[in-house]
């Protein structure tokens, strides 16, 4: 399989470890060799949170250049502004359409050192200011349609997939998702799952 580079990212809690494991299982269900590598801020504070996974023959190192990630998979947009600069001319980012506020940025605004949040247009439009693709995808709201609020993470894998339909089958995604999740939470998984998918191609 031709190289494929992606960084998976977001803030403490949100679910980026299971998100790699089942790329992990994915690729090894489909027979393709991947490389992770994982770095954590203060992942149960808010903090930032950045996994590399490559895929492909030829992938020696975990570690993702910068300019040479193909997708950047983003639980939180201002991590997505974040990590922007590993991301490849014309590459793709799927974000949640979701902005959490940092503990440093509410304490400028509580001491009056800044007059509004940022807003998470601005940060959109900071991203779009690159040659990157942006898909916007609403991963709390489906998530919920799925019956399982926590499986926002799922949601955007489902576009991941969608994303790589080409290189990496679905199926084996699918059946990723199903060995890795707990098993009463499958069903919702793979409901969030498919609707990431509709969302990625919509």
């Amino acid at each position: 399989m031709k190289q494929i580079n992606i960084i998976l990212c977001g803030i403490g809690g949100e679910g980026l470890v299971l998100m790699s494991n089942i790329i992990g299982e994915t690729c090894r269900l489909a027979g393709e060799n991947v490389i992770s590598g994982e770095m954590h801020g203060l992942a149960q504070r808010s903090g930032s949170v950045i996994v590399h996974m490559r895929m492909g023959d030829e992938v020696l190192s975990p570690l993702i250049p910068p300019g040479e990630a193909d997708v950047i998979v983003s639980l939180e947009i201002m991590e997505a502004l974040r990590y922007l600069y590993y991301l490849k001319p014309g590459g793709t980012v799927i974000t949640n359409k979701r902005l959490v506020h940092p503990p440093g940025e509410t304490h400028e605004l509580v001491m009056g050192k800044v007059e509004k949040y940022v807003e998470y247009e601005g940060v959109l439009e900071a991203i779009k200011s690159t040659d990157a693709e942006v898909v916007e995808v609403n991963a709390l709201s489906l998530a919920k349609k799925a019956g399982e609020v926590r499986a926002q993470n799922v949601v955007l894998l489902g576009a991941l997939s969608a994303a790589l339909s080409g290189s990496i089958p679905e199926k084996s995604f699918m059946d990723a998702v199903e060995e890795t999740v707990p098993k009463k939470a499958v069903e919702s998984n793979l409901k969030a799952f498919e609707l990431g998918i509709d969302a990625y191609e919509s």
